[in-house]
């Protein structure tokens, strides 16, 4: 049931014609509360979709009542329509929800630039159709709505003391870090307050979201929201739930990861004995965003040379002829010399491990990347044909 699994929660997708497909493109979310607490986290992008300048105005408070999301168009870059259209999908979804605007969340994912009069209206016709069929078995359906070029639709659902998290999300391109990366909505029915639902969410989407650094492209709608209906009754302990939430939130992540445009291969990159969990993350993704290393894993071609030329472009404390660099297991490179010989190395299995380790201190982080590959690159350059 997804983002309905937690107490308190309906959901529904229906389909408005914003997909040449006929499938569904609009996605309510409704939280019947008690509670009402929200907390988003967005792109940093400087270039910001209309939903997304909507929804930071309307997390401020952190009260929401509802989410409404459609595929089929980004509404980005559409000019004061594309915000007064934005505008006008909180208002009708308040009007038909006897709540304010104010409280409504707005999402939208497609393609940039796309946003008219016709777009408007089946936005809008979305909203009302939604708020019709909302049913605490929507939730699967509206995962589905919110789908772009994903081919499947991911959720999660984790339960623990009495408390349950529900999730959905899409992405498969434009998957860079940026505090978010994809369209998610999270929902719970723990008993927590707003200072507790966004410490957790930001301390969830730092390590598994934001780690997620699939292309390399920062998208201009990104957005992971958490609601809180507090319907179970039960404050959980925080350490816990922010642990059942960044599992969650990882979870999501490998299954972003595993759905990526043409991807072959999802790689892990850990990053071993940095000085700092910063530098690792710094290090790490120089690797996932080195397109001639992603190019060699597509080829199947365990060319450590260039990871090590890739970190070398880093500020992160190591002596390039000491560190070690294993792929799949094996150790290709150690103190910045040959070690094993290549042939001993396997990529021809989806999932590839890289391990890169630096022999500087104690801190670790894990980067999530793919391989770059014909199709990616033939699915981007035909995307809006």
């Amino acid at each position: 049931m997804t983002v309905t699994a937690p107490q308190g929660f309906e959901a529904a997708g229906v389909a408005v014609g914003l997909k040449t497909t006929g499938k569904p493109d609009v996605a309510v979310v409704v939280n019947r509360g008690p509670r009402k607490v929200g907390a988003a986290v967005f792109t940093s992008n400087r270039a910001k979709a209309n939903p997304i300048m909507w929804s930071q105005q309307v997390i401020a408070d952190h009260t929401v009542e509802a989410i409404v999301l459609n595929s089929g168009g980004a509404n980005c870059f559409t000019g004061s329509f594309g915000f007064q259209t934005t505008h006008q999908t909180a208002e009708r979804a308040a009007e038909l929800l006897g709540v304010s605007a104010a409280d409504i969340l707005v999402c939208s994912t497609g393609l940039i630039g796309s946003g008219d009069e016709v777009f408007r209206g089946k936005v809008l016709d979305g909203v009302e159709k939604g708020i019709a069929s909302l049913s605490a078995d929507g939730g699967q359906i509206a995962a589905e709505a919110i789908m772009t070029t994903d081919t499947v639709s991911k959720t999660a659902v984790v339960s623990q003391d009495g408390w349950t998290i529900g999730a959905m999300a899409k992405g498969a391109g434009m998957l860079a870090p940026g505090l978010a990366t994809m369209l998610v909505v999270i929902t719970t029915d723990a008993d927590l307050d707003a200072a507790e639902a966004d410490a957790a969410l930001r301390a969830a989407t730092n390590v598994s979201f934001d780690r997620l650094d699939s292309d390399g492209c920062m998208s201009t709608n990104d957005q992971v929201s958490l609601l809180v209906s507090g319907a179970s009754g039960i404050r959980p302990d925080l350490d816990a739930f922010t642990a059942a939430l960044k599992g969650l939130c990882g979870e999501l992540a490998k299954k972003l990861q595993g759905d990526a445009e043409g991807a072959s291969h999802d790689i892990t990159i850990e990053v071993a004995h940095a000085a700092t969990e910063a530098e690792a993350v710094e290090v790490g993704r120089s690797v996932a965003r080195n397109n001639l290393f992603k190019a060699a894993i597509f080829g199947n071609d365990p060319n450590w040379g260039r990871v090590l030329a890739a970190i070398g472009t880093t500020s992160a404390q190591f002596d390039p002829y000491d560190v070690d660099v294993l792929m799949n297991g094996v150790r290709v490179c150690t103190a910045g010399g040959p070690d094993r010989p290549r042939e001993e190395v396997d990529l021809t299995p989806r999932a590839t491990h890289l391990l890169i380790d630096l022999k500087v201190g104690d801190a670790t982080a894990t980067i999530l990347t793919n391989d770059l590959t014909h199709d990616y690159v033939h699915e981007n350059s035909a995307y809006a044909s």
